[in-house]
């Protein structure tokens, strides 16, 4: 009720302002437009007086606004801007004529209104006409207020009464939806409704409020329904996570028990590594020996096949030797520690090449080396990286009548990532998992000698540097080795 009395009242007080501001507007421009009015009639009425100079026929003219009450003041002017006819209501007024005429128009000067106009007979200036009126724009506006505001007393009056009436047809009901409302919400009943009484905009709220409650009454019991079904899930979700746990922690404790079994089991398989690799020495170095002996003392007496067979036996005693020293590189690199400085790869990799190719009986080979970007590692194990796959390389490539090795990297933002390409007998791709196995080889050795240790050290030693190994290849169309190196690093072990 408060609300529509508001509205009310100011819904009548911007109507009232309006029509104050409307009605002084209105009484200025009528004030000016009977002033003007009443210039002209004076202005053509006292031309000829003025042509001829007779100021009385001129001031006959003027005595005729006595029946102007609201005129005080009227003065006609020559050309030349002195007074030539008068008139006054009264004799105060009479002395506060302007002594000089001004420009057309008018000006408020407190409760009166000043108005000129020149006289002008065919296009020149006769003289001017002053006019000046009683200006009562705040006795008719207090008026016009003291009328405004009994009307909008008489109105509040009615809006009041009004919307008592409005509040017992319309709030009736609507107190009977709050008061089910409050019900609903204290005793959680949805099966409770509000009796309908009309069919108005208050009807359908009745019926859109029993139609809310009976949803919300049926989305309460699919809720508990949910809940109970959720209820028992989380039961048997607690009960599984239960046993997970403990699953978890028999699994956890089989790692742990299966981890150090294999550590010692590594432990042991390193120690018999090495231990074979170094007893072996001994006889090794007695079949050596006795061939060479054999050979010096006597070669005489031995046929051609004879020393064929026996050159057979010092050739793979060699290698024997050899393999046995790789095996025991590859055994100790287990135990060794990584020992991790900022190696410079260009010169590591052009060195290894350098070194190897000096040892090289085939053709000049063709060495392309791009930048290749710094990293940290163990520079002596790097460097058996780069010996062994640059090897690799110029062995594979040997054959070619223009071998070519190409060195480069790229990188990105968490390694750096090397290779090794030639244009040698390369491999089939299907048995590149066998590479890096230790004495695996996918070339027979009268074709390219070697003991199979190689790849398997790379392998190991970048892994422990936290990279990775792998290799791109086709049979007769050369061979690509990537190995990364991360460029954050921290220690690790094998």
């Amino acid at each position: 009720m408060l609300v529509g009395l508001a509205t009310t009242f100011a819904a009548l007080l911007v109507t009232g302002i309006s029509l104050i501001i409307y009605e002084a507007r209105t009484y200025q421009r009528t004030l000016l437009d009977d002033l003007s009015t009443q210039a002209e009639i004076l202005g053509q009425a006292s031309s000829a007086a003025l042509t001829f100079d007779d100021p009385k026929s001129a001031r006959e003219s003027l005595l005729l606004l006595k029946a102007k009450p609201g005129i005080a003041v009227a003065a006609i002017y020559n050309a030349n801007g002195k007074l030539f006819a008068s008139y006054a209501r009264d004799d105060q007024s009479a002395q506060t004529l302007p002594s000089l005429p001004e420009l057309d128009g008018s000006r408020i000067e407190g409760n009166q209104l000043s108005f000129f106009k020149r006289i002008i007979d065919n296009r020149e200036i006769l003289g001017t006409v002053y006019l000046r009126a009683n200006y009562e724009l705040w006795d008719r506006l207090r008026s016009y207020v003291g009328i405004l505001a009994v009307v909008m007393a008489f109105s509040l009056v009615v809006a009041l009464l009004m919307s008592v009436w409005l509040q017992a047809t319309v709030t009736r009901p609507i107190l009977a939806v709050t008061d089910a409302a409050r019900q609903v919400m204290e005793r959680r009943d949805f099966s409770l409704r509000v009796l309908k009484t009309t069919e108005d905009e208050v009807g359908y709220l009745v019926d859109a409020f029993n139609g809310m409650l009976a949803e919300v009454g049926r989305r309460a019991e699919d809720l508990e329904a949910t809940n109970r079904r959720l209820q028992h899930e989380m039961t048997e979700r607690e009960r599984v996570q239960e046993d997970l746990r403990k699953l978890n922690v028999e699994l956890e404790d089989r790692v742990q028990k299966r981890t150090a079994q294999l550590e010692e089991a590594n432990k042991d398989l390193e120690g018999f590594s090495y231990t074979v690799s170094h007893d072996l020495r001994a006889p090794l170095r007695a079949i050596q020996s006795f061939s060479d002996l054999l050979v010096e003392d006597h070669a005489e007496q031995l046929d051609e096949e004879a020393r064929r067979k026996l050159r057979i036996v010092q050739d793979e005693g060699q290698r024997m030797g050899t393999l046995i020293d790789e095996l025991l590189a590859f055994s100790r690199l287990g135990r060794k520690e990584v020992r991790k400085v900022d190696v410079n790869m260009s010169d590591l990799a052009r060195t290894s090449f350098e070194r190897l190719h000096d040892q090289h009986q085939g053709p000049r080979v063709e060495f392309r080396l791009a930048f290749l970007p710094s990293s940290k590692g163990d520079r002596v194990l790097i460097g058996q990286v780069w010996t062994n796959l640059i090897a690799n390389a110029v062995k594979f490539s040997s054959k070619r009548d223009k071998p070519v090795i190409e060195v480069s990297a790229v990188s990105d933002k968490e390694e750096n990532v090397y290779f090794v390409r030639d244009n040698g007998a390369g491999f089939d791709p299907r048995y590149q998992a066998k590479l890096f196995g230790v004495f695996q080889r996918l070339h027979s050795a009268s074709e390219f000698p070697g003991t199979g240790v190689g790849l398997a050290l790379v392998q190991r030693i970048v892994v422990r540097h936290g990279g990775r190994v792998w290799a791109d290849s086709q049979p007769n169309e050369g061979a690509t080795f990537y190995f990364t190196l991360p460029k954050e690093q921290s220690n690790g072990t094998i």
